[in-house]
């Protein structure tokens, strides 16, 4: 019986992790049908590629294999024929490469000495190749009289026919985990997405809502809202698994679906207010058009309820003082509400704080004294401030330039660009929300590129 060198050469010690990869690849050897076992040697190579983290082995190690694959003449690896063998081992030296170190190392595009054994070391203690040293370590091939390769020394690649079929599952299993969270991270995306646009929305309409109980806390207000939204995608990262990124799209999903039935809500009791206003109307159009309720005034004398002054003094300051003020803030009136927190505000545009009094901002009139400062800073003409105040009013003309000076390194003429936005707002194209949730993002990203960078 011919006996086959199963120990590493010199100093280099046997590991278990090496007499199990041998026993188990004798094995598969020892089966009635292990010599019709065909497997192509690139099509295992992707795979082991695929599935290079479970086996334990390296991009570089596997540079190393692909040299070693290299040298086997056939695409198809096979074992010999069981023909003439005694005791289970067969008379053929199997698939057995012997290149030199040297050789070796150009196929593996120029690996340097030092790091070709120390890969082809991690090869073999994961159980894809195995050592067949000769007596003197040297690798070679003796041939019979015939030329035929009779006896070889070199790495048998006999392992990875053996465990073919482990590798290929390996390999699928990965591609149905990949896929799993590539289709996860879609929805996770998708769904922040959504939080983001609604909250937006809930922001820009002035939505009002009972607050909700998230977590333990009361939320009333939007800024709430979206405070949690960003702690929730602070949870994202590239490094989470399958399990973790599961449970963030089942809590993303549960938080924008009550987004959602805030908007809806609000939608129906709009709805509801309509028709009840229809139905009102209805009904006074047919109980007060009879002439004889009440006497008539006099013409000119009728006053609407809304054209009473809510100050005496402009009672009696004359028609032309209230026209005049009528004139000076009717444009401004319809921006006056204030749909976005003051923290908000500073939250995405932090650096107008540097510019308030005592180096904070406390207040609504805090930012407009320190918006006002900024406006000459960035070079913004009195005339396009002042039409920025008769269309914006005070308040979001103050947070347009806490914006423009956020973005100052983006933004090349400070003053043109109110002029642009401005004339948006006149025509109604223009709203501060999706202004602010930019900065948002924008800043939350930062942060986020920041924590990578440090961890």
């Amino acid at each position: 019986m011919r006996t086959h060198s199963t120990t590493p050469f010199g100093r280099r010690p046997l590991s278990l992790a090496m007499v199990a990869a041998q026993a188990a690849t004798r094995d598969f050897a020892a089966k009635p049908d292990a010599s019709e076992t065909v497997v192509h040697k690139w099509r295992l190579f992707r795979a082991l590629t695929e599935a290079k983290g479970p086996l334990g082995v390296t991009d570089r190690a596997l540079s190393v294999l692909h040299a070693l694959l290299s040298f086997h003449q056939e695409t198809a690896l096979t074992l010999p024929e069981a023909e003439g063998r005694e005791g289970g081992e067969s008379d053929s030296p199997g698939i057995v490469v012997f290149p030199s170190n040297r050789e070796l190392s150009i196929r593996a595009h120029g690996m340097a000495l030092a790091t070709l054994r120390r890969h082809l070391a991690s090869l073999v203690e994961a159980g894809l190749i195995i050592r067949r040293d000769s007596p003197n370590g040297k690798r070679f091939a003796r041939r019979g009289q015939g030329g035929e390769i009779a006896e070889a020394f070199g790495f048998d690649l006999a392992p990875l026919i053996a465990r073919a079929a482990e590798i290929e599952n390996l390999a699928e299993e990965l591609r149905v985990e990949n896929r799993a969270i590539a289709l996860l991270r879609e929805r996770i995306t998708l769904v922040r997405r959504d939080i983001v646009k609604m909250i937006e929305t809930g922001m820009e309409v002035g939505v009002r809502f009972t607050p909700l109980s998230i977590n333990g806390q009361e939320i009333g207000e939007w800024e709430g809202l979206y405070r949690h939204s960003q702690a929730l995608s602070a949870r994202y990262s590239r490094g989470l698994g399958r399990a973790e990124l599961e449970a963030l799209a089942g809590d993303l999903a549960v938080f924008a679906a009550e987004i959602q039935n805030l908007l809806e809500t609000h939608v129906k009791q709009q709805k509801r207010s309509a028709n009840e206003s229809q139905t009102e109307r209805h009904i006074q159009n047919q109980i007060t058009n009879i002439p004889d309720l009440e006497p008539s005034l006099p013409e000119g004398r009728a006053e609407s309820p809304g054209s009473m002054p809510e100050d005496p003094e402009a009672e009696r300051a004359g028609p032309s003082t209230t026209e005049a003020s009528r004139t000076g803030t009717g444009e401004r009136q319809g921006s006056s509400t204030r749909t976005y927190p003051l923290g908000m505000v500073l939250q995405a545009c932090p650096d107008i704080v540097d510019y308030g009094k005592n180096g904070e901002i406390a207040c609504w009139r805090d930012l407009i004294d320190a918006a006002a400062i900024v406006r000459s800073a960035l070079g913004v003409s009195p005339d396009a401030w002042k039409q920025a105040l008769d269309v914006l009013g005070e308040h979001d003309s103050s947070i347009v330039i806490a914006a423009i000076l956020q973005r100052g390194e983006e933004i090349k003429s400070a003053g043109g660009y109110l002029r642009v936005l401005t004339g948006k707002a006149r025509a109604g194209e223009f709203s501060l929300g999706p202004v602010l949730m930019a900065l948002l993002r924008g800043k939350a990203a930062k942060a986020a590129r920041e924590r990578r960078q440090a961890g």
